[in-house]
C-alpha cells in the first residue's frame, strides 16, 4: 500500500481514521481557510479539503493524502469555529431550536497519478431549545472553541440535540469514513 497521510492536525479526525486500522501518518497543512468571494458552503469545504491535501502532496510523492474541512450552515450563513467563549455563546444561542447542516469536504489525492477525488458530505443536526444556563454549563464543561458549531457531538455535546440525520455519524465529527473507504477502494486500497 502507498503511504497514507492525513492532512490534518485534528485529534478528532485521527481518532476517526484509527477506526479503519490502517497505517498512516499526519501532517498539518498550513493554508488560508478564508472563504473566497461568493463561494457556497459546498464549494468552500470542497476547495479547502483539496487545498489541504494538495499542500501535503507538494512534498510527498507516491502517497494517498486525505484532506477534510467542515463548516456549519444555518440557512445561508456559514458558521465556522467560534475560537472564544463569547462567540460560542452567541453561536449556540443562534442554533437553539434550529436545524443545522454540517458540511464536511473530503478529498483524497494520489500524489503519484495526480488523481483527485472530492466530495461534500452533509449531516443535519436538530438542536434542542437551549437556555442560557444550558449553554454556559456546556461550554464551561467542554470548551469546544475549535469546533464548527461550538460543540463536540462525540462527547457531552450530544445533550444539545433533539435529532441527528445523516448517512455516517463520523461525518459530524469531521471525517466521513463511509465515503473515504470508497475513495480508498478506488485507489486500490481495501480496508478488509
Amino acid at each position: 500500500m502507498r503511504n497514507l497521510i492525513l492532512a490534518s492536525s485534528s485529534p478528532f479526525r485521527r481518532q476517526i481514521l484509527d477506526k479503519l486500522q490502517l497505517e498512516y501518518s499526519c501532517l498539518s497543512p498550513d493554508i488560508d481557510e478564508s472563504p473566497n468571494g461568493n463561494e457556497t458552503p459546498v464549494q468552500l469545504v470542497t476547495r479547502l479539503a483539496v487545498a489541504k491535501a494538495e499542500k501535503i502532496a507538494e512534498t510527498k510523492s507516491d502517497s494517498l493524502i486525505i484532506g477534510s474541512d467542515q463548516v456549519a450552515v444555518l440557512g445561508d450563513e456559514i458558521l465556522g469555529k467560534p475560537h472564544t467563549h463569547e462567540n460560542a455563546v452567541k453561536q449556540l444561542q443562534r442554533l437553539s431550536g434550529h436545524r443545522v447542516t454540517f458540511l464536511t469536504g473530503l478529498a483524497l489525492i494520489n500524489s503519484k497519478s495526480g488523481n483527485i477525488q472530492r466530495e461534500a458530505v452533509p449531516f443535519d443536526v436538530v438542536f434542542r431549545t437551549l437556555t442560557d444556563e444550558m449553554i454556559e454549563n456546556y461550554l464551561r464543561a467542554e470548551e469546544p472553541y475549535n469546533c464548527a458549531g461550538s460543540f463536540k457531538s462525540e462527547a457531552l455535546g450530544i445533550v444539545l440535540f433533539d435529532k441527528l440525520e445523516g448517512d455516517d455519524p463520523n461525518t459530524l465529527i469531521g471525517l466521513p469514513l463511509i465515503r473515504l473507504v470508497r475513495m480508498l477502494e478506488n485507489e486500490g486500497v481495501n480496508v478488509l
